[in-house]
C-alpha cells in the first residue's frame, strides 16, 4: 500500500483501482470543463497571511453545521452512484463520517437506499432531494427521510436539465449506464472493484427502486435500466420557488437550497424560509463557464450571510481549502470528490483517511495563521482578499 499524504495520493490510487468509466464520472466536469478547473485553480490562487509568535498551540476545529455539533466544519456532500465507486459505498462513507464526528449527506440518486444508510449508522445523517416531475416521489421520499431521522433536507436546484459530460457519454456511464466493449474489457482488469460492487447490497438506484416497486407492485420495475430511465424522464425543468415553498411546508427539519451562485438567489432562499444555502456549481458538472464557487462566495456571504447559513462546495482538496472558504464567509464546507477518491482507493478506510487529512491540514494552517478556533477565522488571515484587490 502506498504512503498517503494528501487527497491527490488518494486520487491516484483510486484511478488505478476503479474502472475508467466510473473514475471519470467522479473526476470530470461538463462540456469544456472551464468551471470544473476554475473551482480548484481559484482556490489554489488564494494566499494566506502567515502570523508568528501568536499562541495557537491548542487549536479547536470543532464547530456547528445547521445547528448540529461537528468535530470540524466539513460534511460529506451528496454524490450519485456512490455505490458504484465501491460496493455499499454510501453505507461505508456514512459510517466513516459518523466515526469522524461529521455529517453525511445521501443523494436521491444513490445506490444504497435511505433505509440502508439508516441501518448502517446510529446517529443522524442528511438527505439530498432532486425534485422530479412526479411529485408523488418527492412526497414519498421526504417522508422516508423523516422516518429515517434525517435532520436536514438539501434540495438541489441547479439541475433542471443535465449538463453534458463528454467523458460519461464516451465511456457509456450515463443514466441508465450503457455497456460497451471498452468498458467491458476494463471491468475485467479491475477484479477487486468488480467483487466489491457485485457483493454490494444493491445494484440499482435504491431510493427510486423502492418507489417504483411500491407504485407498480412489479419487482422488475426497480432494476437499474428502469430506474435510470424513470429518472431521466422525470427531471423537472419547471422547478420554481413555488415548489420550494411547498417543500418547506411538508418538511419539518432544516431546509437547505443547494446550487446557489448569485446573491439575489441567496436572498430569495432566505425569504422563502430556507435555513441555509450551498454555494455550488455542481462541481463544474452543469453550467460550464459559470464562475468558480470561491469567486462568488464573498458576495453571497455579504448579501445574505446574516440571514441564512452559508455552506460551500467546489474544488476542496485540503484543509487549507476549507480554511480559505471559511475566511471568505462560509459557515461550513462540503466535500464530494475528495471523499470519493478515498472511497475508490480504500473503501471506508479511504474516506476516513480523507477526513483525517483535511482535519490535520486545517489544524496546522490555523496555527500558522495565528487562529485558535473556528470563530476567530476572518478574511484577515488571507494575504490578498478579493475585496482588497485594486485598493492600493
Amino acid at each position: 500500500m502506498p504512503i498517503i499524504t494528501n487527497i491527490e495520493d488518494l486520487r491516484r490510487l483510486a484511478r488505478k483501482k476503479m474502472p475508467r468509466a466510473v473514475f471519470d464520472y467522479v473526476d470530470r466536469g461538463s462540456y469544456d470543463e472551464l468551471s470544473w478547473r476554475a473551482n480548484v485553480d481559484d482556490l489554489r490562487a488564494i494566499r494566506f497571511r502567515q502570523r508568528v509568535l501568536i499562541d495557537a498551540d491548542n487549536r479547536d476545529i470543532s464547530s456547528t453545521m445547521l445547528g448540529e455539533r461537528v468535530t470540524m466544519p466539513v460534511c460529506i456532500a451528496p454524490t450519485g452512484l456512490t455505490g458504484l465507486v465501491h460496493g455499499d459505498g454510501e453505507m461505508l462513507a456514512a459510517r466513516a463520517a459518523e466515526a469522524a464526528g461529521v455529517r453525511y449527506t445521501l443523494s436521491t440518486m444513490s445506490i444504497c437506499s435511505i433505509e440502508d444508510v439508516r441501518g448502517a449508522t446510529e446517529g443522524p445523517f442528511w438527505f439530498q432531494l432532486y425534485v422530479f416531475r412526479d411529485r408523488g416521489f418527492s412526497e414519498a421520499v421526504i417522508e422516508r427521510a423523516r422516518l429515517a431521522g434525517c435532520t436536514a433536507l438539501f434540495v438541489t436546484v441547479d439541475l433542471p436539465l443535465r449538463g453534458q459530460r463528454h467523458a460519461d457519454i464516451k465511456n457509456g456511464l450515463e443514466v441508465p449506464p450503457r455497456l460497451n466493449l471498452r468498458n467491458a474489457f476494463d471491468l475485467l482488469t479491475k477484479p477487486a472493484w468488480t467483487k466489491s460492487v457485485l457483493m454490494g447490497k444493491r445494484k440499482t438506484f435504491g431510493n427510486i427502486q423502492a418507489y417504483l416497486k411500491r407504485q407498480s407492485g412489479d419487482k422488475t420495475r426497480g432494476d437499474v435500466l428502469a430506474a435510470g430511465a424513470w429518472a431521466n424522464e422525470n427531471f423537472d425543468g419547471s422547478l420554481s420557488w413555488r415548489d420550494l415553498a411547498w417543500i418547506r411546508k411538508i418538511w419539518p427539519g432544516k431546509l437547505v437550497i443547494k446550487g446557489i451562485l448569485d446573491p439575489a438567489d441567496a436572498r430569495l432562499a432566505a425569504e422563502m424560509g430556507a435555513d441555509a444555502v450551498v454555494v455550488s456549481n455542481h462541481g463544474g458538472r452543469q453550467l460550464d463557464g459559470a464562475p468558480s464557487t470561491i469567486a462568488v462566495l464573498p458576495k453571497i456571504a455579504n448579501a445574505a450571510g446574516d440571514r441564512i447559513e452559508i455552506l460551500f462546495d467546489g474544488g476542496i482538496r485540503s484543509g487549507q481549502d476549507v480554511l480559505k472558504a471559511l475566511a471568505l464567509g462560509a459557515h461550513g464546507c462540503m466535500i464530494g470528490r475528495a471523499y470519493l477518491y478515498g472511497l475508490g482507493a480504500m473503501g471506508q478506510a479511504g474516506v476516513a483517511k480523507a477526513l483525517d487529512l483535511i482535519a490535520s491540514e486545517l489544524k496546522v494552517s490555523m496555527s500558522l495563521t495565528g487562529v485558535r478556533n473556528i470563530k476567530e477565522i476572518t478574511g484577515d488571515i488571507l494575504f490578498d482578499r478579493p475585496s482588497d484587490r485594486g485598493n492600493g
